[in-house]
């Protein structure tokens, strides 16, 4: 009979050591360091990261860099998120959301901006603007964690950093609740977004509820719950490595041109199945084996040649 379990786990082997992306729906609670650790025990010890942390309360998509896919993680981590987000009007905290102590609060009674008000407010956020992040954030100041600081209660002021917002809807006002969908560039902290406008309407607000549902090409369709992290059948759900970077142009080369890839050396025009692309002026491109295989990223460099700057052979 042949050997079932001997090729299954030939077969998981060679997944781990090709790598690729697992989507977590994390849950609240844990952080993303937490979620990574117990992958990481699961899949006895295999090189893991991740593309963008989550706050411990905040829930959704958090993918996972596994094996050879850790040398993309600055890549992934560049691409836009989508939330959905519930702000809270008329408080304010020092964390910004609501696990943070209360610094202000407004009276009882105090009228709260009604929805073409708040709607009007959220327009004015559209665009790419300087943010100033949270003191408790993992934001370097003088060479420590600004919220190791701000633990201690030193008083940081941390430099803006500018962000875009893409897109931004109200979805419902409910009282104080505000619930808003919006997309952004990397690097965004929907935490001082929501105490930006309390800032702007005079009423203090802070995060209630923030649930990441996309991550650059990885929504919560890609997910799986931390549940099934520990059932059989956890690589099925491994996103490979040739799918990723989908919006990057890519160049099939031949087989000499993987083996100078797997050497660093540079590529060109006889080692492209098609030549050099005409665009390879600015554009990093993805580099293809003939079988398909992504096998490099590279950049284009006088020559012309294009030059791997990640391999993955």
């Amino acid at each position: 009979m042949p050997d079932t379990d001997g090729q299954a786990s030939a077969l998981d082997a060679w997944r781990l050591d090709r790598g690729g992306v697992l989507v977590i729906d994390k849950p609240p609670g844990p952080t993303s360091h937490d979620i990574v650790a117990v992958v990481r025990r699961r899949l006895r010890g295999a090189k893991i990261g991740h593309t963008g942390t989550l706050d411990p309360f905040a829930t959704g998509v958090l993918p996972l860099v596994i094996g050879r896919a850790t040398r993309l993680a600055r890549y992934l981590t560049a691409s836009d998120k989508e939330y959905h987000a519930v702000i809270r009007l008329g408080r304010a905290t020092d964390t910004h959301d609501v696990t943070g102590a209360v610094v202000s609060e407004a009276p009882p009674g105090t009228a709260m901006p009604g929805a073409d008000t708040l709607s009007a407010l959220l327009a004015t956020f559209l665009g790419t603007w300087p943010q100033v992040p949270p003191a408790f954030s993992a934001k370097m100041s003088d060479g420590v964690r600004a919220y190791e600081q701000a633990r201690r209660g030193v008083a940081l002021q941390l430099a803006p950093v500018r962000v875009t917002v893409r897109e931004i809807e109200m979805l419902s006002v409910q009282g104080p609740l505000v619930a808003v969908r919006l997309v952004s560039s990397a690097g965004f902290y929907v935490r001082a977004f929501a105490h930006d406008i309390g800032l702007r309407l005079g009423v203090g607000a802070c995060l209630e509820e923030l649930r990441r549902t996309r991550s650059g090409a990885f929504g919560l369709r890609d997910a799986v719950t931390l549940d099934k992290v520990h059932q059989e059948g956890l690589l099925d759900h491994l996103v490979p490595l040739e799918t990723l970077l989908p919006d990057w142009p890519s160049v099939v080369v031949t087989g000499e041109g993987v083996a100078r890839v797997g050497h660093g050396r540079d590529l060109e025009a006889g080692h492209c199945v098609d030549g050099l692309p005409p665009e390879a002026g600015a554009t990093p491109f993805r580099v293809l084996g003939p079988d398909g295989r992504l096998v490099a990223l590279a950049e284009a460099a006088p020559g012309p040649v294009l030059h791997p700057s990640v391999v993955l052979v």
